[in-house]
């Protein structure tokens, strides 16, 4: 390869949008470092100077498979990358093998600058706290009302809840142990938080 076909293939790109309106989030990892272009916005940042990433679990209503990855540059400037893409007002698409191969390759590029940025998954400590305090009152309010519904014999109201706490569980388990707060490096990324 010669020139500009070396550097077409050094590049690995990646593009979702956002919103139903507006022009697409569009990323690429070149070897200059992170080029990305939101809205009228584009800047490059070189990969030594990616200070923090931090990935997480965010289901929406409308896609409960989405994975986010926060960016941020040594200036304090943020960009978001999603693993999910508008399509039609009604449809947001997964994007599951294109956004892993991005943050895969990323996390590959940065090692190899000798980044020493902070690498974090799942939510931030203080917010995991109060998820975990609410869901610890909202299972005493159910076991609350199990016991109510079982000593006035309300056969209906008890199997109510009992699939209320197992849908709840299913739904909301998945995200609390994806969303466990944690550090971790550039050559082991967290399997649970990357489709």
């Amino acid at each position: 390869m010669q020139g500009s076909e070396a550097e077409a293939a050094s590049v690995t790109s990646y593009a979702y949008k956002a919103s139903l309106i507006g022009s697409a989030h569009r990323f690429a990892l070149a070897e200059e470092g992170l080029s990305w272009h939101i809205g009228g916005r584009s800047g490059l940042w070189p990969f030594a100077e990616i200070s923090a990433i931090r990935l997480s679990f965010r289901p929406v209503s409308m896609q409960q498979h989405r994975f986010r990855a926060d960016i941020t540059h040594t200036s304090g400037r943020r960009i978001a990358i999603l693993s999910t893409s508008w399509q039609t007002a009604a449809l947001m698409a997964p994007q599951d093998n294109g956004f892993r191969a991005f943050i895969v390759e990323l996390h590959a590029r940065m090692a190899r600058a000798g980044s020493r940025a902070a690498l974090t998954a799942g939510l931030g400590r203080t917010s995991y706290a109060m998820v975990l305090a609410f869901l610890a009152v909202l299972t005493v309010a159910m076991v609350g009302l199990l016991i109510r519904a079982l000593m006035t014999g309300e056969l209906a109201g008890v199997l109510f809840i009992l699939g209320f706490a197992a849908l709840f569980a299913w739904q909301v388990g998945g995200f609390v142990r994806r969303n466990q707060p944690r550090a971790y490096t550039l050559a082991h990324l967290p399997e649970s938080l990357l489709p």
